[in-house]
């Protein structure tokens, strides 16, 4: 069922329920916090600049989950206390802020980010310092780190499974591939590419690819050449990895130049029910998104999700959108496990989470992986006139997040696995050796390339 604004209106604002928070995430209610130091919880999402459209909802997120936390005692006997920085969407300020919240402020565990390249800034500080960070976003994959816990979406868990519905499911032989011009849209396209020449004999002639800027305004030549590429007698798909704020420009000329979604279906991967909250949604009817959640989820867990959401900010017309649920899919399990670990100590929590499993939004649960990537469902939706997704199709069970992509040279004889004896992030299976940690070359690497 589709979770319209004028249904949610109808529904009553229970207060947050088992649902929301279960079973793993409750200390014992009613408990006297202890007088003692408080757990401290970093934020690090972008409150200004281009992705402040798309981060600054998480930081709410985050916010909420720790208030209803301390509502129901704490952790440990102990009050959470969130701290929040604002490296503004500038990639080598991430860097400095996660600095920042490890040394000086000393949190016990870090949520935050969203595009890869801010990712690969802050991966040596957390190595460095042995802080703990859960990334709740979409990713390109060929990562994993053993102070990152990656509760959004690896490439096999949203971009392949999407690609195989628009051949599937649409008969889709054409593909423009457009995307923001940093690490994440590249190596996913990389990885696309691959597969459809691979694994459904697409030639390059009918693979178009092409990069913008972060903020990217003017899009009036980009979508009347896709228009182009689409009139060549094959059915046509724009695949999406356009982040941030140029979502909305690029959706409006879209709808200026009458795109529809019948003729060249566009879909997204970080276009969500928060970026469609500053567009007219009408002319984009159809046009589709693959997500691990969609608030259009017809469960009762998602249903007390919204309403604490809606009673949290004060606003009737707050929406929810998959990374937001990666934050509460991964606060529950880092819960868990300072329960478990009896500690917030970094090196116990990292043995202490895998194998944690949680319930999600969409009715089944989530397992932390030994690779530190965790089970997700993936679903597909159609945008409605609302702003809402209408959802099309999901697979029938969750996936596992794979952290090396199997259509990618040098990346097919790799494997993670963070547990004893092996820990380590980038096994080679043929030689039986372990890579170590690359972070401080990548993040040079993703920051050179901006």
């Amino acid at each position: 069922m589709l979770v319209t604004l004028s249904h949610r209106k109808s529904l009553p604002l229970r207060p947050l329920t088992a649902a929301l928070l279960t079973a793993s995430l409750l200390g014992a209610g009613g408990q006297a916090l202890a007088d003692e130091d408080p757990i401290k919880v970093g934020i690090l999402h972008s409150l200004s600049g281009t992705m402040a459209i798309s981060e600054t909802v998480l930081k709410d997120t985050v916010e909420m989950l720790i208030a209803k936390q301390n509502e129901q005692g704490g952790l440990l006997g102990r009050q959470l206390e969130a701290v929040v920085v604002d490296p503004a969407s500038n990639w080598p300020l991430f860097a400095e802020r996660a600095r920042e919240l490890l040394a000086q402020h000393e949190v016990d565990v870090v949520f935050g980010n969203w595009t890869s390249v801010s990712r690969k800034a802050v991966l040596p500080v957390f190595e460095e310092l042995n802080g703990l960070l859960f990334y709740p976003v979409q990713y390109e994959g060929e990562e994993s780190s053993e102070n990152v816990f990656y509760t959004g979406a690896a490439p096999n868990q949203q971009a392949i499974p999407a690609v195989e519905y628009l051949i599937n499911e649409m008969g889709i032989e054409r593909f423009a591939l457009l995307g923001t011009d940093y690490v994440y849209p590249r190596t996913t396209n990389r990885i696309l590419e691959a597969f459809l020449k691979e694994e459904h004999g697409i030639a390059d002639e009918d693979i178009m690819v092409n990069y913008t800027p972060f903020g990217h305004s003017d899009w009036q030549n980009i979508v009347a050449e896709v228009r182009r590429f689409g009139s060549e007698g094959k059915p046509t798909a724009v695949v999406s990895t356009i982040n941030g704020d140029a979502n909305v420009p690029f959706y409006r000329e879209l709808g200026n130049q009458g795109v529809d979604a019948g003729d060249i279906p566009v879909i997204a991967f970080s276009v969500g029910e928060q970026e469609l909250t500053g567009i007219d949604t009408a002319p984009l009817v159809g046009h589709l998104a693959a997500w691990n959640y969609f608030m259009s989820v017809d469960t009762d867990a998602n249903y007390d999700f919204i309403d604490a959401w809606i009673e949290w900010t004060g606003d009737e017309e707050a929406v929810t959108n998959d990374p937001m649920e990666a934050h509460y899919i991964g606060f529950n399990m880092w819960a868990e496990a300072v329960r478990k670990a009896g500690t917030t100590d970094p090196d116990a929590i990292k043995d202490a989470i895998i194998g944690v499993v949680v319930p999600n939004l969409s009715g089944s649960y989530a397992a932390m992986m030994p690779n530190h990537h965790i089970t997700k469902p993936v679903l597909i939706g159609e945008v409605q006139d609302n702003g809402q997704f209408d959802i099309v199709w999901q697979t029938p069970s969750t996936v596992v997040g794979d952290a090396w992509s199997d259509f990618l040279p040098g990346s097919r004889d790799l494997m993670a696995d963070w547990q004893a004896p092996m820990r380590c992030g980038n096994f080679n299976v043929s030689t039986g050796r372990c890579g170590g940690s690359t972070a401080a070359e990548e993040a040079e690497a993703a920051l050179a390339e901006e």
